[in-house]
């Protein structure tokens, strides 16, 4: 099905401490969302057995922290995170933090803390 997806009429749900996700494809072979981190955010630390993901950044200064490394990300920059690799994104910057996730398949049931 071709339709016209926006964050305006997207699923829109609430995670973490205040972090918005909208969801724009949710289906079990791909996930596509837009995520913002308001400053001083962060996720858990946790991986993906099936799943691999893409974060591109949008706004803000993403800090990763995969697999025991920590990678800073710019805006119109993106990183790859491999299925099993330990992760987390933080803001740890003055700003909210807007980007993109895409996860093949979805994450649906394939998060482990």
């Amino acid at each position: 099905m071709n339709h016209i997806v926006d964050k305006e009429t997207a699923r829109h749900y609430l995670w973490g401490d205040q972090c918005d996700a909208w969801v724009l494809v949710e289906n079990p072979s791909l996930s596509v969302k837009l995520e913002r981190i308001p400053k001083g955010g962060k996720e858990k630390l946790h991986f993906h057995q099936k799943a691999q993901q893409f974060f591109y950044i949008l706004k803000g200064t993403a800090t990763f922290y995969v697999n025991d490394e920590q990678k800073t990300v710019h805006p119109q920059q993106g990183i790859f995170i491999e299925p099993e690799a330990k992760h987390l994104i933080a803001n740890e910057s003055p700003d909210d933090l807007e980007f993109m996730v895409i996860s093949q398949p979805s994450t649906n049931n394939d998060r482990h803390e």
